[in-house]
């Protein structure tokens, strides 16, 4: 989803059975993503995502000893304020890339059918909690998991799910990303347009949340976990970094914004490791304690904001998009799942439910915990490939024809006369085609296929004759 596409590619392939002239340049459209100017994908998001998921479940996993391999100890913010800003980020270059080859229309049909894809997840994943709350018995796990009332009053409770006001636990994410997809084009219209306007709209619509403490309601205790009002902050600003961030990159990579990234990061881990380090704890002052705390979750504490923002300055400084680690084992697998982020995000809701049963009802010792927290990124990694592996192209017929084989076609051609040959033969050239020639020495047609656009067809088959009609401008596509 976070494949940057070349321009051209995309022009090319959306329109179909046209063909450009070489010496054409196509007028861009008014606000296009600088960010799809670039070729192949940016593994360093499908990494970040996969190790986002690694450490929601084992954060989500209770008394595990893997949750310290992950943020959430040693800072304010942890998985969830990443996993929010990148899906912004991945969100902006897909539907970016779909307005760029479909229009409008593209980016409504492909965020509508985004939706409903998280829609059905979520409601198959909140009956997959229920299934196996009642095949461990209910009792504590029903209960931790919020699923014991779905076990007792399950119409009224799916009824509510339905409409995103139930959630069992750990699920809450899905329903906040089914209202984000369906909003997104009104969204990305408005940061094509005014990208800082709707910036600063979105800190204000957080800032008025702190303030007046709006949500939207929830069933049964009124209250989401992950307020969407307060939440949509990091997915807009992720988005707006694709749009708008060429411009400010220079301050984020600034001196001045290193060192006082550094400084809040060390602060902010001294804090964390007060928590359980008595040592540390003498060490803080009790008053600044008393003002930190409680860090609300639900509405996103700016302390929480704040954190995120300083991880991804650093992450801009010491990760570049050529990163050599993203080639080691452990980064290969967190990219597979970061490709394959909403089944991969299901799997280990049900990973989590797992290993809470097996630590109440087998052993919560140190092993366990070990086994537990290593033995789900394994099923996570394995589940990824499978799910790479079943993605196969159809396979070309026997008998098919060449145009209709699965393959990249022409899609660019050059014309070149040569002249001396043509007089030496007795060939009168038309004016009409000297004036379409791209260059007048030797003739030859070079068939130049652009790269796959990635808008999620194959190119169409282009047609086209060199004898057609003579452009009007140099600027007009030549049918």
């Amino acid at each position: 989803m976070s494949n940057s596409v070349p321009l051209e590619a995309c022009s090319h392939a959306g329109r179909g059975n046209q063909m450009h002239d070489r010496t054409a340049t196509p007028k861009p459209l008014v606000g296009a993503l600088p960010e799809l100017k670039g070729y192949g994908r940016d593994l360093r998001i499908d990494a970040c995502r996969g190790i986002v998921l690694w450490c929601i479940f084992l954060d989500h996993v209770p008394n595990n000893i893997g949750s310290w391999l992950t943020l959430r100890n040693y800072g304010f913010s942890d998985a969830a304020e990443v996993f929010m800003f990148v899906s912004g980020v991945t969100c902006a270059l897909a539907y970016g890339k779909a307005r760029w080859c479909g229009g409008w229309t593209g980016v409504i049909g492909r965020t509508l059918w985004r939706s409903w894809d998280i829609y059905v997840a979520f409601l198959l994943l909140t009956l997959a909690c229920a299934i196996m709350a009642h095949l461990a018995g209910g009792g504590h796990l029903a209960d931790e998991s919020n699923t014991r009332i779905l076990l007792e009053q399950p119409g009224v409770t799916l009824a509510h799910a339905a409409i995103l006001q139930y959630r069992p636990v750990n699920t809450d994410v899905l329903p906040l990303f089914v209202l984000y997809h369906l909003l997104f084009a009104p969204l990305l219209w408005l940061l094509l347009r005014a990208p800082n306007a709707t910036l600063g709209a979105s800190l204000l619509l957080y800032a008025l949340v702190h303030v007046f403490g709006w949500t939207i309601p929830a069933w049964p205790n009124n209250n989401w976990f992950f307020n969407p009002l307060a939440w949509q902050l990091p997915f807009v600003l992720g988005a707006w970094w694709i749009i708008e961030g060429k411009r400010f990159r220079p301050w984020v990579t600034s001196r001045t914004a290193l060192v006082a990234a550094v400084l809040y990061l060390v602060f902010s881990l001294i804090i964390a490791l007060s928590w359980s380090i008595k040592p540390l704890e003498a060490l803080v002052p009790q008053a600044l304690l008393t003002l930190l705390y409680p860090m609300d979750k639900s509405n996103l504490d700016p302390l929480r904001l704040l954190h995120f923002l300083a991880l991804a300055v650093l992450v801009v400084w010491f990760v570049p998009r050529n990163w050599r680690g993203l080639t080691t084992a452990v980064m290969r697998g967190a990219i597979l799942c970061g490709q394959n982020s909403l089944p991969i995000y299901c799997l280990g809701v049900l990973l989590t439910f797992a290993s809470h049963l097996a630590l109440l009802d087998i052993s919560e010792g140190l092993t366990m915990q070990i086994a537990l927290s290593v033995g789900g990124v394994l099923v996570m990694i394995v589940a990824a490939t499978l799910l790479n592996l079943i993605k196969i192209k159809p396979r070309q017929q026997p008998h098919a024809k060449p145009a209709d084989l699965p393959v990249e076609q022409p899609t660019k051609f050059e014309l070149v006369i040569n002249l001396k040959t043509a007089k030496a033969l007795g060939v009168d050239i038309p004016p009409t085609l000297l004036a379409r020639a791209d260059e007048v020495d030797r003739i030859k047609m070079l068939f130049a296929p652009v790269r796959e656009s990635g808008c999620g067809a194959d190119p169409a088959p282009v047609i086209a004759h060199a004898f057609g009609p003579p452009a009007k401008n140099v600027g007009q596509d030549v049918n």
